[in-house]
């Protein structure tokens, strides 16, 4: 405990101040190993609060323009409901039938270029939501591989402890596992996805 109360260490500074006090090299390239997954895992979760916050973005763009839809598909359904009550008053007597056919026909048009601008506005919330399941799940990735990071790092420090070497390419499998998640989050390559519809496709046939 310092003057200033308690401070907890990290794995890797553990690892920084065991190599400090000794002169071996076994303490120097665990440290020098620990340094370097401390800088990726720091990469790695970066990447992963960036892809997160996108995900949010996007998902509230979604919102917006299913809002937008909403609101289009409304106007919509009054223009039919006028269009239905200009059709009803065509056929009452006493009425020229001309006047109110003008306007079922005027209705028609108008409820055309609204259903576009509909359809077009759920197109653009559907793509958004695309995108930010995408990126969440892009999330999940980086999260996978900046955990691997630090369960690296954690076995690094228990190297440094127990000084057994079955230990350290234990943290360095851990390791590398945690580097092939990171690259295969960065290229957009979801494994697993890819597995279940290789699967499938094999189920297929």
């Amino acid at each position: 405990m310092s003057e200033h109360g308690f401070h907890v260490h990290g794995p890797h500074d553990h690892a920084v101040e065991h190599a400090a006090h000794g002169s071996d090299g076994f303490s120097n390239n665990i440290a020098v190993m620990t340094a370097i997954l401390a800088t990726v895992g720091a990469m790695f979760g970066y990447q992963g609060g960036a892809t997160q916050n996108d995900a949010a973005m996007f998902k509230n763009n979604a919102a917006i323009e299913k809002t937008k839809a909403a609101n289009s598909w409304n106007y919509y359904q009054a223009k039919s409901n006028k269009q239905n009550l200009a059709e009803l008053a065509m056929v009452l007597p006493g009425v020229d039938p001309a006047k109110y056919k003008a306007d079922v026909e005027r209705y028609k048009l108008e409820k055309e270029g609204i259903k576009k601008d509909a359809e077009a506005l759920d197109a653009k919330a559907d793509e958004w939501n695309h995108k930010s399941d995408s990126a969440l799940h892009q999330h999940h990735q980086w999260a996978l591989a900046t955990t691997a990071e630090q369960i690296a790092i954690s076995l690094a420090a228990i190297t440094l402890l127990t000084r057994k070497r079955w230990m350290m390419f234990g943290a360095y499998g851990v390791a590398i596992v945690g580097t092939v998640l990171g690259v295969l989050a960065w290229l957009h390559i979801d494994p697993i996805g890819a597995l279940t519809g290789a699967h499938a496709v094999a189920a297929a046939h």
